[in-house]
């Protein structure tokens, strides 16, 4: 019998799905989980270093196996990578899971990652770039979800309480 997590957080980088998952993990009182940290774990080195070393299709491979092991493992609150949803098997694994869309709009992002950290997807014109991703992931986010939460002017604290009321769970 494979655990099913509390809440699957997914949206795109800089989104906080890290602060508002370990907030809610906190507010519940189960376990935090990030598929990005286990990836790193696991590699012994970043995820941008996996990008640049190995490029995006290695990286994307391993980031599956991740999400796949951490959604039939974790029974608490997990965040996925900003593009896990883009594989067509992780969607399917997401389906009928309790999934958060975290949104935020471009102006957002640019305020709280400046578009410019580690972030090997956006290392060219990372405006322009965020909106191409956002285009593309937007509706893999979106059909994934049971819920949708918006970011945007909201501290994590606001944001985590936009969570547990959109999918309707107690407090520990």
């Amino acid at each position: 019998m494979s655990a099913v997590p509390a809440v699957v957080l997914v949206g795109p980088m800089g989104v906080g799905k890290s602060t508002v998952g370990r907030l809610l993990a906190e507010r519940l009182g189960v376990g935090y989980r990030d598929t990005d940290d286990d990836i790193v774990a696991e590699q012994g080195r970043s995820i941008a270093e996996i990008f640049l070393d190995e490029g995006e299709p290695v990286f994307r491979a391993i980031e599956k196996r991740a999400v796949h092991r951490a959604v039939t493992e974790h029974d608490g609150v997990l965040a996925l990578g900003g593009g896990a949803i883009l594989d067509e098997d992780t969607r399917a694994l997401l389906a009928g899971q309790r999934v958060v869309y975290l949104s935020m709009d471009v102006e957002e992002a640019v305020r709280r990652t400046g578009l410019n950290v580690a972030r090997p997807l956006l290392a060219i014109n990372p405006r322009r770039q965020w909106r191409e991703l956002m285009e593309a992931r937007r509706p893999l986010y979106e059909g994934v979800a049971t819920a949708v939460v918006p970011t945007d002017a909201r501290s994590p604290e606001e944001v985590t309480q936009a969570v547990l009321d959109a999918v309707e769970l107690k407090q520990a």
